[in-house]
C-alpha cells in the first residue's frame, strides 16, 4: 500500500467517524420525545412511530445489522409489554415482501390490539401488497389522496437460464432424491406437476390474504375478492372502495391515534429510530457495499412474495 492510498483510506475514516458523530448527537426535527421505544417514557399518553420502509423481508444477518421484518417484530414486542404506550402508530413505504415476513409483523400488530392499544397506519408514496396486508390488520389507516395501495394477491418468478446455458456449451447435470427436489431450478422448463405444485401455493397464500383484510378490515370476503385482483388504487380510489379510512400525512395519523386512545392534549412521542440505526444509516444508499449484500441475502432462489413489481 503506498503513501497516498493509505491518506485517503484514513481520510475515508476520518469523514465516517465525523458523520456517525453528527448523527448520534443531532436533534430530531419532528419530536422532542425519546426514539428508542425500548426507553421508558414518564408520561402515560405515549404515541409510538414504528417505521416499516422498503421492501419486507426476514433478515438474513444473525447479528441483526440488516433491518428486517424481524426487527420490526422485536420492536412491536417491546411496545406490547409498556403500559405508557396507549397507540401505535404504523408509518409504512413499502412495496410488499415475503409472506412469512408480513405475517410475523402482522401477529405482532394483533397482539397489540388485543392487549387494547390503539394501532393506525400511515401509508407513504407506496403501501401495496404486503404492505396493504399489515396496515389492513390495524384499527384505522390514513393515507395520502396519491398513495398507491391495494395489489392484493401473491406472485413467484423463476428464472430459466437454459437457453443461454445451451448457446455457451453449459450443461447442469442434477442428482435428486425425489421428483420435486430441485423445483423451480433455473437451468430447466418447469413440469406440468410442478407447475400445479406451484399455483397450490400461490391460491393457498391468496387465501390468508383475502382472508386477512376482510376480517381486517370487517368486508364481506365476496367484496375483498372483487378488488383483490392485483389492482393498485390511488388514495382516492382506496378511500371509496373501503380500503382506507380517511387522508393525512404522518402527524394527523398521530392525532388520530391519539384520539382514539383516549388521550387529552399534546401526546407524547416516540420513534423506533435508536442511536445505533442512525449510524447505520451513514450506509443506507443504493451504491454502499452494505446494501449491496442485504439486497444479496435477500434474494434467495425460491420465495413466494406479496409484492407490488
Amino acid at each position: 500500500m503506498n503513501k497516498i492510498t493509505f491518506y485517503l483510506l484514513a481520510a475515508l475514516y476520518a469523514v465516517s467517524v465525523l458523520c456517525g458523530i453528527i448523527l448520534l448527537t443531532r436533534k430530531q426535527p419532528l419530536h422532542k420525545a425519546d426514539n428508542n421505544p425500548a426507553t421508558i417514557s414518564f408520561s402515560k399518553n405515549t404515541v409510538a412511530v414504528i417505521q416499516i420502509y422498503g421492501p419486507i423481508y426476514i433478515s438474513q444477518s444473525p447479528s441483526g445489522l440488516f433491518r428486517g421484518a424481524d426487527s420490526v417484530v422485536r420492536r412491536l414486542h417491546k411496545l406490547n409489554s409498556r403500559d405508557d404506550v396507549k397507540a401505535v402508530v404504523l408509518r409504512i413505504n413499502s412495496p410488499g415482501g415475503s409472506v412469512a415476513a408480513v405475517q410475523e409483523i402482522c401477529d405482532e400488530v394483533n397482539l397489540l390490539r388485543k392487549n387494547k392499544k390503539i394501532v393506525v397506519t400511515s401509508m407513504g408514496d407506496v403501501t401495496a401488497s404486503g404492505g396493504y396486508y399489515i396496515a389492513s390488520q390495524s384499527d384505522r389507516i390514513i393515507a395520502d389522496k396519491g398513495t398507491l395501495t391495494g395489489s392484493i394477491g401473491v406472485i413467484i418468478q423463476l428464472a430459466n437460464v437454459q437457453e443461454l446455458f445451451r448457446k455457451v456449451g453449459v450443461r447442469m447435470e442434477t442428482i435428486r432424491t425425489g421428483p420435486f427436489k430441485d423445483i423451480g431450478s433455473p437451468f430447466r422448463e418447469l413440469t406440468p406437476q410442478e407447475r400445479q405444485l406451484f399455483q397450490g401455493l400461490i391460491d393457498d397464500s391468496y387465501n390468508q390474504f383475502v382472508d386477512a383484510v376482510a376480517q381486517g378490515r370487517k368486508m364481506d370476503r365476496a367484496k375483498v375478492l372483487k378488488l383483490a385482483d392485483g389492482r393498485v388504487f390511488t388514495g382516492i380510489q382506496a378511500k371509496d372502495a373501503g380500503l382506507i379510512d380517511d387522508f393525512g400525512n404522518s402527524e394527523e395519523a398521530i392525532r388520530v391515534a391519539a384520539g382514539m386512545a383516549g388521550i387529552k392534549g399534546t401526546p407524547t412521542v416516540i420513534g423506533d429510530t435508536g442511536y445505533f440505526d442512525r449510524f447505520l444509516q451513514i450506509f443506507n444508499n443504493s451504491t454502499s457495499d452494505v446494501k449491496i449484500v442485504s439486497d444479496l441475502l435477500a434474494n434467495r432462489k425460491i420465495r413466494l412474495d406479496y409484492m407490488l413489481e
